[in-house]
Formats: structure tokens, C-alpha cells, sequence
């Protein structure tokens, strides 16, 4: 194998690295908003118990997200140059985007970000024909190709905003006449419910790194078939915990402190209704935006309650960076492919 070739598969290892890390250090935030806002858990507890759970999960959840992330943009008999584009081009965009929102504190979705940059740089890089929209699937009542993980992406927010108005709904008619009685038992379900989001995010959102080096090892000829490796599963496992590990306080200020007044109640249902969607989604290989679904959750646990107290606001900034996700990410890939191509030829 050339030289050359085997360092361009070096840097999108390491690429892919900074984009899990990257994914990691927005959703971390997103995990533990809630625990830290309403004085349940100090931060470090928080952190901590999510960073765990992070690692542990995708050594046992399976790789059915990985296996849909990772063939959808069809690169088995795409050139080398062509397949490095869309892998390495898709990764900028998704880093990028990832950087952009973190700076401004809005929580963003990395994957979006990275269907968004799969998209764009696989429709510069070798066209729409080797790309699995999964239009004929649809018609049959299946979801396969760029629908599932679009009608995945799309629909866990909405998924997340109605589970949480209706586990706290739940919540206020079952405990309402023991609140102060059953207080305690919130801040101890917190360590449970902390813990399950953790593990469902390392679930979903770990395996879309994965997918991206299996389609890599394909493209360089490394692999005559797309399958993620061992070595794959502990760099991605190992990358996101690691930006767990670090968090993201601007965008933990926007979500715990930002959509409105946060109480230990609130805390629980939107970590179990985040959890809960999150699993789901996993199960069927569907990739999710924890960003996104923990983000929802929140608003609607909060619209549940009373919602005049939720910062629309607010909201809508959030919800606006949601819509721009994709199209600017497919924008950014399509501009990273155009370049990198101009400069491989």
C-alpha cells in the first residue's frame, strides 16, 4: 500500500477522533444541563457517571447505527480519490459546524452535521446515483438508506418533545400529593437516569465515527466490504468519552439555566424521556441527535408544566440552528469536496 495512501487513512483516523471528541464535549453538555441546573448532582458526579456509561455502551449495544450511518453514500466502487472526498470532506463539515455552534453556546447536532457532510461530498465527490436515498424502500413501508437516517434525525426531536410532555404530565398526576415526600427519591433516580442517557448516547452516537472509518478502510482498499473493526470501536469509544470528559459549560448555561427555572422534577423526566427515545432508536439502527432529543425533551417537560415560564426565545435560536444544521453542513461538505478534489487531481 502507498505511503501516501496509508497517511491520508492516518488523518481521517485522527479526524475522526476530533469529530467524536468534538460530539462528546456538545452532548456532555446536553447530558448533564439538567442534573447540574437543578443542584441534584455536582458537576463532577455528573460528568463522571455519563463519561462511564459513554465507554461502556458501545461495546454491548451492537453496530446496526454504524451499519446505516456507514452505507448510504454507496463508495464500494468509488475511486480512491473519490471515496477519501466524501469520508474526509464530510468530517470537516461536521468538525466545523460542531465548532461554530459551540462558540456561539447553541447545542447543534453532530449528526446532522455528519449526515448533512456525508450528503453534500458525496453529491460533488461521485454523484446522486451512489447515493441510498431509500425512496423505493419508503414505498414499501421500509426505512433504509439516507430516509432512515433522515427520518431518524428528524423525527427524534419530535419523538423527544412529546415523551417529555408526557412523563412529566405523568409525573405531576402520580406524585403530586407526596412531592416533598418522594423529593429525595428524585435526586436518587437522578443516578440512574443520568447514567442511562450516557449509555444510550455512547449507543447511538458513538457507532456514526465508526461508520465513517469502516467506510474509509473500504474506499483506501483496505476492506473489500464495509465492516467497522475492533480498533474502530475502542478509538471512537475512547474519543467521545474523552470529550464527555471535558463538557461544554457554554452550552450547559444555555440549557440548565437559558429555557426557564429548573427543578430537580424536571431534571428526571427529561433525562428518562431523552433516554428512553434514544434506546429506541438504537434498537431499530436509527441514528439520533442526543443534542437534539435532550433539547426537546426539555421543552416539552417544560410546556408540560406551564408554558408561559419557557423561553420561546430562546428556543426559537436553538430550533433555528436545528433547520440551518444540514443544509449548511451539506453546503460545507459539498465546498471541502469541490477543494479537495481540485487538489488531489
Amino acid at each position: 500500500m502507498a505511503p501516501e495512501l496509508d497517511g491520508i487513512l492516518i488523518l481521517v483516523v485522527a479526524t475522526v477522533a476530533l469529530y467524536d471528541f468534538t460530539n462528546g464535549f456538545h452532548d456532555a453538555a446536553d447530558m448533564v444541563a439538567t442534573a447540574i441546573a437543578s443542584h441534584a448532582m455536582r458537576p463532577a458526579v455528573a460528568i463522571g457517571l455519563v463519561t462511564i456509561f459513554t465507554f461502556i455502551a458501545p461495546f454491548t449495544a451492537g453496530l446496526a447505527v454504524a451499519d446505516t450511518v456507514g452505507t448510504f453514500v454507496e463508495i464500494g466502487e468509488a475511486s480512491r480519490i473519490q471515496g477519501e472526498a466524501v469520508v474526509i470532506c464530510a468530517l470537516l463539515a461536521a468538525v466545523s459546524y460542531n465548532l461554530i455552534t459551540w462558540w456561539l453556546g447553541y447545542p447543534s447536532s453532530s449528526s446532522n452535521s455528519l449526515a448533512g457532510g456525508l450528503l453534500g461530498a458525496g453529491l460533488v465527490a461521485i454523484g446522486g446515483a451512489h447515493i441510498h436515498w431509500g425512496l423505493e424502500s419508503l414505498m414499501q413501508g421500509r426505512l433504509e438508506g439516507a430516509a432512515k437516517v433522515v427520518a431518524g434525525l428528524v423525527f427524534s426531536p419530535l419523538f423527544g418533545f412529546l415523551a417529555g410532555f408526557l412523563l412529566m404530565r405523568l409525573i405531576f398526576l402520580v406524585f403530586l400529593r407526596f412531592r416533598r415526600r418522594v423529593a429525595h427519591w428524585f435526586v436518587v433516580s437522578q443516578y440512574f437516569s443520568v447514567a442511562w442517557l450516557g449509555f444510550s448516547h455512547g449507543a447511538n452516537d458513538a457507532q456514526k465515527g465508526m461508520a465513517v472509518i469502516g467506510m474509509m478502510l473500504l474506499a483506501s482498499g483496505h476492506s473489500d466490504r464495509f465492516q467497522v473493526p475492533d480498533w474502530a470501536v475502542v478509538l471512537c469509544a475512547s474519543a467521545i468519552t474523552l470529550g464527555t470528559l471535558f463538557g461544554g459549560w457554554r452550552i450547559i448555561r444555555t440549557l440548565g439555566f437559558g429555557i426557564y427555572r429548573l427543578r430537580i422534577v424536571h431534571a428526571v423526566a427529561n433525562q428518562l424521556g431523552a433516554a428512553l427515545v434514544n434506546s429506541l432508536a438504537t434498537i431499530i439502527g436509527a441514528p439520533t441527535s442526543t443534542t437534539q432529543v435532550v433539547t426537546a425533551t426539555l421543552v416539552g417537560n417544560g410546556a408540560a408544566e406551564k408554558p408561559g415560564h419557557v423561553r420561546w426565545r430562546t428556543v426559537g435560536g436553538i430550533v433555528a440552528g436545528w433547520w440551518l444544521n444540514i443544509p449548511v453542513s451539506l453546503l460545507l461538505g459539498a465546498l471541502y469536496a469541490r477543494l479537495y478534489l481540485l487538489l488531489r487531481q
